[in-house]
């Protein structure tokens, strides 16, 4: 059964005092340069409309070599890589399909065994793709019943409103709508050898915002569109979700079991936050008059979030200020800024530009023995005057941050 949380209620009266930004000055700017990359997509049709977005990171337990990184690449399906950044495998979405998010979840129960799984948004056809993982590759372990995230029935679908961002913890994936504030949880259950999914929870985020010289603030978007979160991580040990909500802040948010259990609280602002602007429709762009000075130091889009442990509630928050293509890293236990670094053109690798997604791990991998980081690099280059994206590999010690 549906729970709707009364948080909604209450979250946009609570937002500004519950929520202050973090320090506006900037710390000195760290440029890191990445050690792999993996091959160019191109969103093109020789290319398969393959254009990647959303990285996660499965540790093989058994041998640790043999770890994989899987990426989406929207109409490109998903694309599976070894530590080396070589594609071992291409899974194609079911048709209509569009995969935008992924993210892992480790020792769910399938049958009488603990296994891993990728989950995969499918925002073409508003649902979640369940895959199982294992060293030789991914199966597709999807209920052919699987429900609806948001739409209420197939012409809403079309509307393209759908399941956008997922994180996961415990049996439960997290789920954001595009073009909405929307966030549902999904709690995952096995039916007859398959995986299917239902709601349990769902929450909207504020879409105005009073401000302090008590004045109302709406983000400036496409006529009809809402402000729309996609980039999420769940810090499962700290019962903690982030969610970026692109043209308005990073929020925290607490979890119990599947429901969201506190008033949402903003980590940080855009710096586009309270100020005025106005949409070209031509363009398809914003412009801001920068006046009021009451956002933070993140350029919009507040994008791909994860989470680098170092002991059970210490380590890294790391968000992607798709904008200026910077990154910036939080005290995981305060939310307190830490440093904020780039990734520029390196001898082996391009730079990272207008990165979407990101995933880190901690675990010693080989050639990476401080742990991996994961970026979705929006500008690949070379392209050949074609758009291409990619994943940049960034070795966890060039951040140069206390472990």
């Amino acid at each position: 059964m549906q729970r709707t949380t009364g948080l909604a209620a209450l979250v946009a009266l609570t937002t500004l005092a519950a929520g202050a930004p973090a320090a506006a000055a900037d710390r000195p700017l760290r440029e890191v340069t990445a050690t792999v990359e993996t091959p160019a997509l191109f969103d093109d049709e020789a290319g398969g409309i393959a254009d990647a977005d959303d990285p996660a990171i499965w540790i093989n337990s058994a041998d640790r070599s043999r770890s994989l990184v899987i990426g989406t690449a929207k109409n490109g399906g998903l694309r599976v890589y070894d530590l080396k950044g070589r594609e071992v495998q291409s899974i194609a979405t079911p048709e209509g399909g569009r995969f935008n998010n992924v993210d892992i979840l480790t020792g769910f129960t399938f049958g009488k065994r603990k296994v891993d799984v990728a989950v995969v948004t499918d925002r073409g056809l508003d649902k979640l793709r369940i895959y199982r993982i294992e060293a030789s590759g991914l199966t597709d372990i999807t209920s052919a019943d699987a429900p609806l995230l948001f739409s209420r029935d197939q012409a809403e679908v079309e509307e393209q409103a759908t399941g956008y961002g997922v994180a996961v913890y415990d049996r439960y994936a997290v789920v954001s709508r595009r073009h909405s504030t929307r966030l549902g949880i999904f709690r995952l259950e096995e039916r007859n050898g398959k995986v299917t999914y239902r709601t349990t929870d769902t929450l909207d985020l504020p879409r105005e915002f009073r401000l302090p010289d008590g004045t109302s603030w709406t983000p400036c978007l496409e006529p009809g569109e809402d402000p729309q979160v996609e980039g999420m991580v769940v810090d499962a040990a700290a019962g903690v979700l982030y969610a970026a909500q692109e043209d308005v802040a990073l929020w925290r948010i607490n979890l119990a079991g599947g429901t969201f259990s506190s008033i949402p609280r903003m980590v940080e602002r855009v710096r586009e936050f309270g100020e005025p602007a106005t949409y070209d429709p031509e363009s398809e762009e914003c412009t801001v008059d920068y006046r009021t000075g009451f956002g933070g130091r993140i350029t919009a889009d507040v994008e791909g979030a994860t989470v680098y442990p170092t002991g059970k509630r210490d380590g890294y928050l790391i968000v992607s200020s798709q904008g200026d293509s910077r990154f910036f890293v939080y005290d995981r236990r305060t939310n307190k800024p830490v440093t904020i670094f780039s990734v520029v053109d390196g001898k082996r690798t391009d730079g990272v530009q207008h990165s979407d997604g990101a995933a880190v791990t901690a675990v010693s991998l080989p050639g990476y023995p401080k742990g991996l980081l994961i970026l979705h690099d929006g500008e690949n280059t070379p392209n050949n005057d074609r758009t291409s994206t990619n994943f940049k590999f960034v070795d966890w010690r060039a951040l140069n941050l206390p472990s």
